[in-house]
C-alpha cells in the first residue's frame, strides 16, 4: 500500500542527474591552474616551510581534479557521447593519469601537461552542449 501512495506518477527523463547546467570542466580546469601554479611557486622559493605547504596544497588540488574529472566523465558523458568522440575515454583516462602524474611532480610542466588534456575535453563538453 505505501508502495503505491510513495510511487511517482510521472517518468521523468534527464540527461544527467540534474537538469545540465551543473557540469563544467571549468572547475577541474581552474584546480589544474592551482596546481600549476603552485609547483611554479615551489620551485621559485628554497624556504623548506612554504615548500611543504606547497606540496599539500599542490596533492589535494591534484585530486580535485580527478574528482571533477571523473565526474564529467561517469555523469555528464552518455553513450552517444562516447560514439560521437571515440576517443573521450581515453582522453579522461590520460587526463587522469596526468592529474596523478602532477599530484607526484613539483614539475610544473606536468601541471601544464594536464591542463592541455582538460582544454581537450573542454573543447569536446562545449561541442556536445551545442548539440
Amino acid at each position: 500500500m505505501f508502495s503505491r501512495l510513495f510511487a511517482p506518477r510521472v517518468t521523468a527523463h534527464a540527461h544527467c542527474d540534474l537538469p545540465c547546467g551543473v557540469y563544467d570542466p571549468a572547475q577541474a580546469r581552474i584546480e589544474a591552474e592551482s596546481v600549476k601554479a603552485t609547483q611554479e611557486k615551489y620551485q621559485a622559493n628554497e624556504d623548506a616551510e612554504f615548500r611543504a605547504r606547497a606540496i599539500v596544497i599542490k596533492e589535494e588540488r591534484a585530486e580535485l581534479v580527478k574528482h571533477h574529472l571523473s565526474v564529467l566523465h561517469t555523469d555528464y558523458f552518455k553513450a552517444p557521447h562516447f560514439e560521437a568522440y571515440p576517443g573521450l575515454h581515453d582522453l579522461f583516462n590520460r587526463a587522469g593519469k596526468a592529474a596523478s602524474a602532477a599530484k607526484a611532480s613539483t614539475d610544473p610542466a606536468t601541471g601544464q601537461a594536464l591542463l592541455d588534456l582538460i582544454a581537450e575535453i573542454d573543447a569536446i563538453f562545449w561541442e556536445t552542449k551545442k548539440a
